[in-house]
């Protein structure tokens, strides 16, 4: 037996139209058929015309009467006609839609029983012909109404007229609600959807949305209070929404408990009373107890729909496709970098060599036979052997059968040596060109590493947060009040975006901004928009300021000192530091200084890998001429985390002074451009707050003799600043030497502080 599934939306949605007509028919005095004007709607919407029309016509027994009965009954099937009608002809009603409902109203005013209002001195017929006219506006509202709540609620930002549609619908509901199931109901379902705007939407829009729902109560109580009632439960929850669901529930409660003491609730039944409580009771309970990724979701949803999105959107598919892009070029130069890797050139053996000695020297020669038997020829391959490890032969290397048997010896080393010769040529031009295509790989690389970098920084998408809300919120009690709000970014990279009149103070701005986030933020930039209104964009702000010092001498008559430094910002939450002292002094010196860390700097810019960085500087200053070689000091250090990373390339030690305890940082590597392939001294340090980092070039620390002193005096040092510090050491170390410098002096010191 084959099973018939019933969807459950579906289902769900035509059992709350069976029960919205059933209570629409309860909202007037006298029974009329306002379920009416939610059929014709419903029909209007597209669901199904045979649902409906059973609807309609069960919701007709609630006037208790043969005709009201009879009246929905040609009703519904002059309607039902006419819609099966356009669906076989294929064709819409557009506006004769109107014309179809109006003629249906003809049963209702002669056949629906109506005895006319007592208020109102007309005739019942007259009295049912205006209600009819008022029975086809409610129809073109209800239309309106029902039309958002099917296919417009979170998928599209509903407008002030559907706004109204949807309230008018609660309206008669609502008073449906009162005259039929009672008051206690109705506050249940009121109260629910009250408190559950206050939580999702957490603002000011409560307090509208509370007046709405108490509309129904206070049309049928004929008094305005229940206005100011439900509009004082918003505030009481809006008010304690801060602390949490619990404060918030918990203060709704204490409110509405309150004003029903007003109502004089607590002088009825007992029963009364606790189903009344219970009303306000549950909903809270829901709105405590909801789980919060549910909540987390709607308000997404809610936030989503109710902000602009195809800003975002274009933003998010621009960033996509850039990063994509970037992520493609960052594999071509990763596949750049494998083919200059894997080039490989094949060492000349010593059987190619032998074979070039016996056709050139051997092939003529009358003992050719005679070498040949005595199998003299294989012992060449051990003096080639030789003579390339060697780079040359002579007749010490000769191996005792050759020896024995060659009648030309000196011809043959004569020969061998031209061959190697030649073959250690070759190998200097093969290594030339093997270093040159190791360095494009080595750039290779890093070009790809900065652009897959980039490719997943760029790929990360914008995305809605209401904390955009909070923030608006905050900013609004200081007195200013910004048009747009963007968030977006995570940890070191969050940043905020907003649009505020020119003059706003930056500091108030990043005080409510750094509280409402609950993030340190510090103004990065201000964009001038127009003459009054500007963007201000905040970005986290590092935990750590740094502070530098430096003090210099150039060696006794020399005009320039061959010592070079940088300090050098990286990006908003890393700086590099680097002293660069070039071999020997004066302008060579300090030429060979400058070149290094322009270098290093470009590089450092460019956010290259340090491994390449140093491989690839070492090899291009070791290619630009002999003997020119640079000692480094440099230090690229994380205003987050306080990590530096220290690199060391043929320098004296560095310094790291905390409080009373110092830390010697060593290197044992060459300097650079001294070897093709340098191994600098990499070291991490885990700088504080008040924490002095220490670089000296070798002028300095040779001046005070050794090691063991200059750790002793740096020891009794109690440092107020970086400046001073780096005064302080230089003037003890010219000391040593009466105040002349024998060699290029230089201090520099960096000092990290707690970010304000």
């Amino acid at each position: 037996m084959k099973r018939i599934r019933i969807p459950a939306k579906k289902t769900a949605l035509y059992a709350l139209l069976l029960a919205s007509m059933v209570l629409l028919n309860f909202a007037l005095p006298q029974r009329e058929p306002l379920s009416f004007a939610l059929y014709e709607a419903a029909l209007f919407c597209g669901l199904d015309p045979f649902l409906l029309s059973a609807f309609y016509l069960l919701s007709s027994v609630t006037a208790l009467s043969l005709f009201a009965a009879l009246s929905a009954a040609v009703q519904m099937a002059f309607l039902l006609a006419v819609h099966i009608l356009y669906r076989k002809i294929g064709r819409k009603m557009k506006l004769w839609r109107l014309l179809y409902a109006a003629l249906a109203q003809l049963p209702f005013i002669f056949l629906f029983p109506h005895t006319g209002y007592a208020l109102f001195p007309l005739s019942p017929t007259l009295t049912k012909l205006i209600l009819a006219l008022f029975l086809l506006v409610t129809c073109v509202l209800f239309e309106g109404g029902l039309n958002a709540l099917l296919h417009r609620v979170f998928r599209s930002r509903l407008s002030a007229v559907e706004l109204t549609e949807l309230a008018l619908l609660w309206v008669f509901l609502g008073m449906g609600a009162l005259f039929s199931v009672g008051g206690i109901v109705f506050y249940a379902v009121a109260l629910t959807a009250l408190l559950a705007g206050v939580v999702l939407f957490g603002n000011s829009a409560s307090v509208p949305f509370a007046v709405v729902l108490a509309l129904p109560l206070c049309l049928a109580k004929g008094s305005a209070l229940p206005l100011a009632m439900f509009a004082v439960y918003a505030c009481a929850a809006l008010l304690f929404l801060p602390y949490g669901r619990l404060a918030a529930g918990a203060a709704f409660f204490v409110a509405f408990a309150g004003a029903q003491y007003a109502e004089g609730l607590y002088l009825r039944g007992a029963v009364e009373i606790v189903f009344t409580l219970l009303a306000c009771l549950l909903p809270v309970l829901l709105a405590v107890f909801l789980p919060e990724r549910t909540l987390a979701c709607a308000k997404k949803t809610l936030l989503f729909y109710r902000e602009r999105t195809l800003p975002r959107i274009a933003v998010n598919r621009s960033r996509r496709a850039v990063g994509e892009q970037l992520y493609e070029v960052s594999a071509l130069f990763r596949e750049i970098e494998t083919a200059f890797s894997e080039q490989d050139e094949k060492d000349v053996s010593c059987e190619q060599m032998r074979a070039r000695l016996l056709s050139s020297l051997c092939a003529d020669c009358p003992n050719y036979r005679t070498c040949e038997s005595y199998r003299v020829f294989g012992s060449m391959d051990k003096l080639i052997a030789v003579g390339k490890a060697k780079g040359r032969v002579n007749l010490i290397d000769l191996p005792a059968d050759l020896s024995a048997h060659c009648v030309n010896a000196s011809g043959l080393l004569f020969t061998l040596n031209g061959e190697l010769a030649e073959y250690a040529q070759m190998n200097a031009e093969l290594e030339t060109a093997r270093q040159g295509r190791l360095l494009l790989a080595r750039q290779a690389h890093g070009v790809s590493e900065i652009l897959k970098e980039i490719a997943l920084s760029q790929s990360a998408e914008y995305a809605f947060s209401d904390e955009e809300k909070s923030l608006s919120s905050a900013l609004a009690k200081e007195g200013m009040l910004s048009s747009e709000i963007f968030l977006y970014g995570e940890d070191e990279h969050f940043t905020a975006s907003l649009t505020l009149e020119e003059g706003t103070d930056a500091k108030t701005l990043c005080r409510v901004a750094s509280g409402a986030l609950k993030v340190p933020l510090s103004l990065a930039e201000k964009i001038p928009l127009t003459n009054d209104r500007a963007c201000f964009v905040l970005k986290r702000r590092p935990r750590f300021d740094a502070a530098f010092g430096l003090a210099a001498c150039p060696k006794e008559g020399e005009i320039a000192s061959g010592d070079t430094h940088s300090v050098l910002k990286i990006d908003e939450r890393r700086f590099l530091v680097a002293l660069s002292d070039g071999m020997g002094s004066g302008e060579e010196a300090r030429a060979v200084s400058d070149r290094t860390l322009s270098l290093l700097e470009s590089f450092y810019k460019a956010k290259m890998p340090s491994e390449t960085v140093l491989s690839t500087v070492n090899s291009l200053i070791a290619y630009s001429s002999e003997e020119t070689f640079s000692c480094l000091d440099l230090a690229a250090v994380n205003l987050d985390t306080g990590i530096a990373d220290v690199v060391k390339i043929g320098s004296p030690p560095a310094f790291v002074l905390s409080g009373e305890t110092l830390q010697v940082l060593e290197g044992e590597s060459l300097p650079i451009g001294a070897l093709e392939a340098v191994r600098p001294a990499c070291l991490r340090v885990d700088l504080k707050a008040d924490d002095f980092l220490i670089f000296m070039s070798d002028g300095v620390t040779s001046a005070f003799g050794s090691s063991s002193e200059l750790c002793a005096y740096l020891s009794r040092l109690q440092p107020l600043n970086p400046q001073s510090l780096a005064e302080e050491i230089l003037k003890t170390a010219l000391g040593y030497y009466d105040g002349r410098a024998e060699d290029d002096m230089t201090v520099l010191t960096v000092k990290l502080a707690e970010g304000e």
